[in-house]
């Protein structure tokens, strides 16, 4: 059984509501319906009634509720249990962070935290938003930096920094191009170049764009954003991007406009909410607490 897929169906069995939990673990509506529909052929069970927009947990849904999350609190004490054994010896300290890390402040404070503290062997590597709580839950990272559409969490402790909002990225030739700014409407019918769904975005607007009444023509979907850059800078359509990770200098012919949306991201360290926490991971989080002012907007 899928620990990433046991969390999801518990999580789901408290909320009830696809939406609160896609959300609460940084995930789409799509993969929480793919996890418990694995699980039920999986077991052989259904697990949830399905009505009218409404879920309720069946009789054995129940059973498999009591089940999981004892599997879960074996599970998550002895990832935990490991990492200690790891990282106390040594202070080791393994921060994963999303790509785009290199265009927030926060990459900054990592590395003022480096050098103030030499004696801790700092392992500091990249992966894509789907990858990086999973990470914390089995123990191979001890915090993750990493953006978010809320503010706050139940299952895990998150120090906020910086704000970053939607722009729409279009080529200069774009009659919407000298705009000072545009709504999403405006983008109806043109060609979408996506970041995909694994760097956390692609819901987002895919939200935007229903909100105003279409849905996107895409003609590419990846996760690199150097190519999606690219592609609007030779012609190939729009996008939707994070306004900090969009940097003009090496493309002379895009223009990034803002967009008339409240909708905006935090960028986050995010750990466990349950301990036991190793030496080095509580250093780097009463630095990165005392020095928010300095990543923040």
């Amino acid at each position: 059984m899928d620990i990433r897929k046991l969390r999801t169906f518990v999580n789901l069995a408290h909320t009830l509501n696809y939406t609160e939990t896609a959300a609460a673990l940084f995930t789409t509506q799509a993969t929480v319906s793919k996890h418990i529909i694995s699980m039920e052929k999986e077991l052989e069970t259904q697990l949830f009634i399905r009505a009218h927009r409404t879920i309720a947990l069946t009789p054995a849904g129940n059973t498999v509720l009591k089940y999981a999350r004892e599997i879960l609190t074996s599970y998550d004490e002895m990832a935990r249990q490991l990492s200690t054994d790891r990282n106390t010896a040594n202070q080791t300290l393994t921060i994963r962070a999303i790509p785009s890390v290199s265009n927030y402040r926060a990459l900054g404070l990592i590395t003022e935290f480096q050098r103030a503290n030499p004696d801790i062997e700092l392992h500091f590597t990249e992966g894509e938003s789907y990858a990086l709580l999973p990470s914390l839950d089995d123990g191979h990272s001890d915090i993750v930096f990493m953006r978010t559409f809320v503010e706050h969490q139940t299952e895990y402790d998150m120090i906020t920094g910086e704000v970053d909002r939607f722009v729409a990225v279009v080529p200069d030739t774009s009659t919407l191009a000298h705009q000072s700014h545009i709504n999403v409407s405006q983008l109806r019918g043109q060609n979408f170049l996506m970041l995909g769904k694994e760097t956390n975005l692609f819901e987002p607007i895919m939200r935007m764009a229903r909100a105003a009444d279409f849905t996107p023509t895409i003609t590419y979907e990846g996760q690199r954003i150097d190519l999606v850059l690219q592609l609007v800078n030779k012609g190939m359509g729009v996008s939707i991007m994070m306004e900090k990770t969009v940097r003009t200098d090496d493309y002379p012919h895009i223009v990034k406009i803002p967009l008339d949306t409240d909708v905006s991201s935090h960028l986050a360290f995010v750990r466990r909410h349950e301990g036991p926490h190793t030496q080095a991971s509580d250093r780097f989080w009463r630095y990165a607490q005392a020095h928010r002012d300095s990543y923040a907007e």
